[in-house]
């Protein structure tokens, strides 16, 4: 039986693929679920997508570039300390963005040699001449001084983004869907699609049409996801906010049907106390396909 036989069989009975040794081309590194709560076994939402060997990275949480190298340390060696070059942003939320100078910072001084290119919507391209101001002097001295160093690492490409098409290259096309997220005027779900897969991930948004229609079958589906049970016991005024911004386990179930992903990914996951068997029994109360609740550097 070929793999693909085998991984489409595994899928139709709602059941994971046994690991392979035929590695895709394209893969999903989770680099951090969390949220703004300080989980110190989550870092902030942080996705590479890694195709043929370079990486494309979709948010940047707290501790981004730590969880890149631990990934590059457990074998998925297209994470060095400068190979990150591209960063699509979904929003503009703190616990997305925060690791931004990190990524710009830290892969400068490691030795990238290109500016960094951004990619998000409307207000990112002030974000980062912002961030680039703020870190003027370090950038004066580490320039000026004795440290060795690129002449255009620390320098940022950025660009803000809406629908359509908005990154393409030999490897891959990133195209930009509008998502709701609470009072967001501008909030973003990116689909990936190369030469083997297609990927979506949702960003953070309550249940969307923009969602299903991106995905529509595709290979894997990132997507946000809170405890409905557990929303129950949360106070009036954060119930409120969260039906607005996010999704729950329940809507999502009946999202993920509509939109067909042969494996979804939860991601960015409020648990207020629920585990990740919780959150999966939720899902599958409604959902029959194959499920996965996301860990920091899992691979999928």
């Amino acid at each position: 039986m070929t793999p693909s036989l085998l991984l489409l069989l595994s899928l139709a009975a709602g059941k994971l693929p046994a690991p392979s040794t035929q590695q895709p081309a394209t893969s999903v590194v989770i680099l951090g679920t969390g949220n703004p709560n300080p989980d110190p076994d989550r870092s902030g939402p942080a996705v590479a997508i890694v195709v043929n060997g370079t990486p494309y990275l979709v948010d940047a949480g707290a501790g981004v570039m730590r969880r890149a190298e631990q990934a590059y340390r457990a074998g998925v060696t297209a994470l060095t300390r400068t190979s990150i070059g591209v960063v699509f942003l979904t929003h503009l939320h703190s616990d997305h963005t925060i690791g931004l100078p990190d990524v710009i910072h830290t892969g400068w001084v490691m030795g990238r040699e290109t500016p960094l290119k951004v990619f998000g919507p409307k207000g990112t391209r002030d974000m980062t001449l912002h961030l680039q101001e703020a870190w003027r002097l370090d950038v004066r001295v580490r320039s000026d001084g004795l440290q060795p160093h690129t002449a255009t690492g620390w320098q940022v490409d950025s660009r803000d983004v809406w629908e359509g098409v908005v990154y393409r290259d030999s490897n891959v096309t990133v195209t930009a869907f509008p998502v709701p997220h609470a009072n967001w005027v501008e909030a973003l779900g990116y689909k990936f699609v190369t030469r083997d897969r297609t990927i979506v991930v949702s960003g953070d948004t309550r249940p969307s049409e923009a969602v299903v229609d991106a995905c529509n079958g595709c290979d894997v589906l990132v997507h946000e996801v809170y405890s409905a049970e557990k929303l129950l016991e949360q106070k009036p005024e954060w119930r409120a906010y969260h039906a607005d911004a996010h999704t729950s386990t329940t809507a999502l179930a009946e999202l993920a049907t509509r939109a067909r992903p042969k494996l979804l990914v939860l991601y960015h996951q409020l648990y207020w106390g629920a585990t990740d068997d919780d959150l999966l029994r939720e899902i599958r109360k409604g959902y029959s396909g194959a499920v996965v609740s996301g860990k920091d550097l899992g691979i999928y």
